[in-house]
């Protein structure tokens, strides 16, 4: 073997690499016991950690994940920040604690209409209150054996019987869209939309910055066990390798990194994204997966969900402002959308969030998902820079003079090699069951003499917590877990502090 899997060689220790330093490979490794030094291996690809968690200093823009969803003792990625002392007091406040949000963000907020006017708080608010209604609703459904609808989308438009802001409505669901990580709400199940699970707490956010949390994770862990771009091309398994001058030991895995270093191995946790897994699993495994993960695969859904950042030489918002939502007044949820893609791209963003705190920077994050999303990505900066003026001065401030923004950027995780978009949701044709075929480890036969050769983590391998850091971190421990029982079955549960 080449490239430093010679180091990893400690006769009679159980080797383990872990692929992906997002939070569940970095939580699986945490918590790993019973291996000793040298004897687990986090492979990256990226040259740095976190995953789908990246922090870019353009008034601490936060490219991936955003908010700690419900931070409250429930909530692992909460009590690990709390733990590392990364998050302000207002997070420690038992009252933002026991607040139900449903995880949704809640930001004093002004509506605009594409003409430039406000609209009326009222008929926002009513908008609002009828949505949250009908998609709570949506989650009664959960095991019922002939859902009145196929999808989400479609429960909800035939759910509008009465004449409300439907371009409101049409902005409600486009939020939903970004919240659930997909290109449409007829594209996600309604039966198992019921299972994911919202836990209390007020969202928050990390004064310096998501990504100090994986890289206080990265801290905790012996040198050398993170290896940074390090892309992995293929993982070989139900095999029998050696390494070089070495007959009396064999692994039943072989990991060939793309610049040629192989790692041996007899366990590999596989926390790459859905979306990886999508595009690669063909050609990533060999031999190929059972059919029935490679299927879970196929049904289960991953979108994408893009932001745009623009930074101001001054704020034309008012210091109270921070969302800035943006409803286009001819649209409604019951029409089929446009598909010209070109010409309409920019009104599937619903609106602004107002960057705090602004000594950072006067900057707004735009949200915007699905292929809408993608297509921006194809754009030059120019463009979405110019699109955006031309957005901006039209419908929040009704000023065709506003300053073009002093600088602008974006995320563009469809284009991402590895990632190939943001998170996961229950599609279609697919259920929660997938998720569970997803997170069974590899080989399938329980009295494999070689036993749990993969292991799969991620937030899409988390039933309830899918599409969320904190079911990527919890993914990560289970799988941990599920190795400590293996290697050191007698240790019980002890250690999981």
């Amino acid at each position: 073997a080449r490239g430093g899997a010679g180091a990893m060689e400690a006769r009679g220790v159980r080797q383990v690499v872990v692929v992906g330093a997002g939070l569940a490979g970095l939580g699986a490794v945490q918590r790993l016991r019973g291996t000793d030094s040298g004897s687990v291996r986090l492979l990256e690809a990226a040259s740095h950690p976190g995953g789908r968690v990246r922090t870019r200093p353009f008034g601490l823009a936060e490219m991936g994940a955003h908010w700690i969803h419900g931070p409250s003792p429930g909530n692992p990625v909460f009590c690990l920040a709390t733990r590392y002392g990364l998050l302000g007091p207002e997070a420690a406040r038992e009252e933002n604690q026991r607040a139900e949000a449903g995880g949704h963000p809640s930001l004093p907020s002004i509506t605009y209409g594409s003409s430039g006017r406000a609209l009326s708080p009222q008929a926002v608010r009513e908008a609002h209150d009828l949505f949250d209604t009908l998609l709570a609703s949506a989650r009664d459904f959960r095991g019922a054996e002939k859902p009145p609808a196929p999808s989400v989308g479609q429960y909800v438009r035939t759910e509008i019987t009465r004449r409300v802001p439907l371009a409101i409505l049409a902005t409600c669901l486009k939020l939903e869209c970004c919240i659930s990580g997909t290109h449409s709400m007829d594209l996600v199940a309604l039966e198992p939309f019921g299972e994911y699970i919202s836990l209390p707490g007020l969202d928050c956010t990390f004064p310096g910055g998501y990504s100090r949390l994986p890289e206080r994770m990265l801290s905790t862990l012996p040198e050398g066990t993170v290896l940074l771009n390090k892309a992995v091309r293929t993982i070989q398994w139900q095999g029998s390798f050696r390494e070089e001058g070495d007959n009396a030991r064999d692994y039943p895995v072989r990991v060939e990194c793309e610049d040629g270093d192989t790692f041996l191995a007899d366990h590999v946790i596989v926390t790459v994204p859905l979306g990886f897994l999508k595009e690669r699993h063909q050609d990533f495994f060999q031999p190929p997966l059972p059919e029935r993960k490679a299927e879970a695969i196929r049904r289960l859904g991953f979108g994408t969900n893009n932001k745009i950042f623009l930074e101001f030489e001054q704020p034309f918002w008012e210091p109270q402002q921070q969302l800035i939502e943006v409803v286009w007044e001819n649209e409604s949820p019951l029409e089929k959308p446009s598909t010209d893609l070109k010409a309409n791209w920019f009104k599937k963003l619903i609106g602004f969030v107002v960057l705090q705190p602004p000594e950072h920077g006067h900057v707004l994050c735009g949200f915007i998902a699905g292929k809408e999303s993608e297509y921006m990505e194809t754009l030059s900066d120019a463009e979405v820079l110019s699109t955006m003026t031309h957005v901006l001065q039209s419908a929040p401030t009704g000023n065709p003079l506003l300053p073009t923004p002093r600088s602008m950027l974006r995320s563009q995780w469809h284009s991402t090699p590895y990632t190939r978009g943001s998170y996961s949701y229950v599609a279609v044709g697919s259920s929660g069951d997938d998720i569970d075929i997803l997170a069974q480890p590899l080989p399938e036969d329980p009295k494999d003499p070689r036993p749990l050769q993969l292991l799969f983590a991620g937030e899409a391998t988390h039933r309830t917590f899918y599409s969320t850091t904190h079911g990527a971190l919890l993914s990560g421990w289970r799988e941990a877990e599920r190795l400590n029982q293996l290697l050191e079955p007698s240790r019980g549960s002890e250690g999981q502090k």
